[in-house]
């Protein structure tokens, strides 16, 4: 069955007037510098998980590829 609570409530919560979807500017900026924490973070996150490996992958191919000199060398 259709929950008419449920339904009513919803409809309640559309019926919102406009001037409760104000932000102000100080509430606005500091949702904007959140959004962007939140993308530098991830970006951040997404790079040293990539980054690191690969470096690693990378020296171990130069070390490998290095001319190796046996004996003393004086």
């Amino acid at each position: 069955m259709i929950d008419h609570d449920f339904i009513s409530s919803c409809m309640w919560a559309m019926g919102a007037p406009l001037e409760l979807a104000y932000v102000g500017p100080g509430g606005g900026l500091a949702a904007i510098g959140a959004l962007l924490a939140v993308v530098a973070g991830l970006f951040a996150a997404v790079f040293g998980f990539l980054w690191y490996p690969i470096k690693r992958m990378l020296r171990r191919k130069d070390k490998s590829s290095a001319p190796r000199h046996e004996g003393n060398i004086t």
